[in-house]
């Protein structure tokens, strides 16, 4: 059996593919990622005024599935686009622009064999809780199967899951604390077990409307002066850019100027770390609350306990903080000292080290910080919760993100209930097997006890 998910994000899409025995619905673990393609171009929000390109924009990676699912399997191939936070924020400041480009979409996904079964904007909490059921799914922390081919409860404690897109961010974890706000509670039962979930997306905390809000509050601070120094974009880089390209966003308009939007101006690197995330801190609020306990802009959230897997820009962050600038990141002040480090390099320095990355070079330095501050002085990771957090793209050859857990939940192959205590066509091999392993084991020990005998009477 083949399920096909589109992963409209804010900044790109991708389709993936996923695979799984026809005669095992029901099973966990065996659900697998068996292809994805990333579309070329922007997410579709950008596509708000001319929305039949969005649809067309899909047209390479949904002909790429025609030949990644077996022909005879086409129709019954569901087939599910799912919108996150970059249509969100069109749907907030353009709803005839969403409407039209998800119509848009729908024509395209419509055109094609497969059992099209919708197109939708997703809320931020059900990408937050979609993103947890696939983690914790591929990591079999729900049930197992059993070597004798039986179901097992593997008595394992779930993973929080922490998602980091272009114009959202996510936190979702198991807690037996009170959930202050019913907003953040979801109740989930799978496979006969309860699970009380916290839940959280912040928008406008994504990766670009972060770095667009933060160059939005430099420009402020200089009066949008014709040259504006930016702490966070390492020495020797700049870039000339137009106000409409800072304040095209919801997340950025309350603080449009009334300076004309093609006005330009140029941004000049000075690779300030401190000096950086004390702009960086300004994007958060820890002023108000009127919860026993908050995150940030006012918002409930329980003490984050137990292991953790971060994914999406919060692994390609760390990743590059371990791979290219060689540093290691297992505590707060690790990240701190990394962020620090990238901020301090020159431009020529990072394209030295990174030629192939860079479009998102001058970013590190602000991104990092972010990063930081958001896990330690947002979420409250402390040096002794921190080292909890594993920074992962993918778990086994699936890549772990909201896609997964959504078409999960909409072809119920997660039942609520605990499937019956059968034992399955693997029960039945792991039988033959275990004889054969007996009959062999016997044979060979008759056969050795014979040899010993013999070789004893000629020695006679």
């Amino acid at each position: 059996q083949y399920g096909i998910v589109l992963d409209a994000g804010s900044s790109h899409t991708a389709m993936f593919v996923y695979k799984w025995p026809a005669d095992k619905e029901n099973d966990t673990g065996v659900v697998s990622e068996h292809s994805m393609c990333d579309v070329e171009g922007p997410g579709i929000s950008s596509y708000s005024s001319s929305p039949p390109a969005a649809g067309t924009s899909l047209v390479h990676c949904l002909n790429q599935a025609l030949s990644d699912v077996p022909k005879e399997k086409h129709a019954g191939t569901p087939l599910y686009l799912g919108a996150t936070a970059g249509m969100r924020l069109l749907n907030i400041a353009n709803p005839q622009a969403s409407d039209a480009v998800l119509g848009a979409v729908t024509a395209t996904l419509k055109s094609y064999p497969f059992s099209f079964r919708g197109a939708k904007i997703l809320s931020g909490e059900e990408e937050g809780v979609f993103g947890w059921v696939t983690a914790n799914y591929l990591l079999e922390n729900f049930i197992k199967r059993g070597w004798l081919g039986e179901w097992i409860q593997p008595q394992k404690k779930t993973l929080g899951a922490m998602d980091f897109g272009g114009a959202s961010t996510q936190i979702t974890f198991e807690t037996k604390d009170t959930i202050e706000d019913p907003k953040n509670e979801v109740m989930l039962k799978l496979y006969g077990q309860a699970y009380k979930v916290y839940t959280h997306s912040f928008l406008c905390y994504g990766r670009d409307q972060v770095l667009k809000r933060l160059l939005s509050k430099l420009l402020q601070a200089e009066s949008y002066r014709a040259t504006v120094p930016h702490p966070c974009w390492p020495t020797g880089y700049r870039r000339s850019l137009s106000l409409s390209s800072v304040y095209d966003s919801p997340c950025t308009e309350k603080e449009k100027p009334s300076l004309a939007l093609n006005t330009t101006v140029t941004v000049v690197g000075t690779g300030n770390g401190s000096l950086c995330a004390l702009h960086v801190s300004k994007l958060f609020s820890f002023s108000t609350c009127s919860f026993s306990r908050c995150s940030f802009d006012g918002i409930f959230q329980p003490e984050v306990s137990g292991n953790f897997i971060a994914f999406s820009a919060f692994f390609y962050t760390v990743d590059f903080i371990q791979t290219v600038m060689g540093r290691p990141v297992r505590l707060p002040s690790d990240l701190k000292d990394a962020a620090e480090a990238i901020c301090a390099t020159s431009w020529s320095e990072l394209l030295q080290k990174a030629p192939n990355l860079e479009k998102r070079l001058p970013d590190y330095c602000a991104v990092s910080t972010f990063v930081y501050l958001l896990t330690t002085k947002g979420y409250r990771f402390s040096n002794h919760s921190f080292p909890n957090i594993a920074f992962q793209k993918k778990a086994g050859e699936t890549s772990i993100g909201w896609a997964l857990g959504y078409m999960l939940n909409l072809t119920n192959m997660i039942p609520a209930e605990t499937p019956s205590s059968h034992k399955s066509m693997l029960y039945n091999y792991w039988v033959i097997l275990i004889l054969l392993f007996v009959v062999t084991t016997l044979t060979s020990l008759v056969t050795a006890v014979c040899l010993l005998r013999r070789s004893k009477s000629l020695a006679i």
